[in-house]
C-alpha cells in the first residue's frame, strides 16, 4: 500500500512533474497510468481531483480536447475548500478570511471546480 504524502506536498509534487515531463508528456502519462482512477479508488479524493484538474487545466491550455474516461470523477467535489497552506497562514495571521475570499476569486477554473483552490502550477524551482 503506498504512503500517503501531505496534500501540499503531493500538489508540489505534480507541479514539478509537469514542469520536468512538460505539458504533452504529462498529460499522456497520467491518461496512460491510470494514475486519476488509482487515487480515486483508493478514496484519495483530493489527490485524485487535483490531478485530474491539472490534466484538464493543461488540455485547455495547449488546446486538447477534454479526455472522457473521467466524467464521473469530474463531477464531484470536496464537500470544503480545500485551500494552499500559505494562504491559510496569512488569514490566522491577520484574523481575517480576506485572502481565503481572495484566492477563489484567482483560482483555476479546472481546480476551483472540485473545490481546491489552486492559481499558480508554473511557478515551481
Amino acid at each position: 500500500m503506498k504512503k500517503r504524502p501531505e496534500f501540499e506536498l503531493y500538489k508540489s509534487h505534480i507541479c514539478h512533474r509537469v514542469k520536468r515531463e512538460g505539458d504533452l508528456d504529462f498529460i499522456i502519462n497520467v491518461l496512460e497510468s491510470g494514475e486519476i482512477r488509482e487515487l480515486f479508488d483508493m478514496q484519495w479524493y483530493p489527490e485524485s481531483l487535483y490531478l485530474l484538474a491539472m490534466v484538464d487545466y493543461l488540455s485547455r491550455e495547449n488546446d486538447l480536447p477534454i479526455c472522457s474516461d473521467y466524467t464521473d470523477i469530474r463531477r464531484r467535489k470536496m464537500q470544503q475548500v480545500i485551500y494552499p497552506a500559505g494562504i491559510l497562514a496569512m488569514c490566522s495571521a491577520i484574523g481575517s478570511d480576506y485572502y481565503k475570499n481572495e484566492s477563489i476569486n484567482e483560482a483555476i477554473p479546472e481546480f476551483i471546480r472540485h473545490n481546491i483552490v489552486e492559481a499558480e502550477v508554473r511557478n515551481v524551482c
